[in-house]
């Protein structure tokens, strides 16, 4: 548990430079979107099937291989845990369109489907595409 939550926190630090974000998958995972719009972030939680979220988080169904374009075209940046590798080119595609940020974790040894920059978090990797690409 100690683990998680310090892994939870570290993905907060990164997520906390954005004023708006949209979360990919929340499942029933809402301990991070939570704690986002505790501090002020804008949170938009997205799955492919209905879930309850804390009321200060919105939430929209929507799956991001059929995405609409309207619930992340505001965002800052698009995240998502544990996101299998099928869906990372897809989740990119989105947060390219909405000229936002992705960050996103993978299941254990999975790796990266897109271009990103690696960042060593308690539990592993983030991975993060940025919405404009390095020179």
């Amino acid at each position: 548990m100690a683990h998680s939550r310090r892994n939870l926190e570290s993905l907060l630090d990164h997520l906390l430079e954005y004023e708006r974000v949209v979360e990919i998958g929340i499942g029933r995972r809402t301990k991070l979107a939570r704690a986002l719009a505790e501090r002020g972030v804008g949170v938009t939680a997205t799955d492919i099937h209905d879930r309850d979220v804390p009321d200060t988080i919105g939430f929209v169904r929507d799956d991001v291989v059929d995405p609409e374009p309207s619930i992340y075209a505001d965002a800052d940046a698009i995240y998502a845990r544990n996101l299998p590798p099928e869906l990372h080119r897809p989740a990119l595609a989105v947060a390219r369109d909405a000229d936002a940020d992705f960050l996103f974790t993978t299941l254990g040894g999975d790796q990266p489907a897109v271009p990103v920059e690696r960042t060593t978090i308690e539990e592993g990797t983030l991975y993060v595409a940025r919405a404009v690409e390095s020179p």
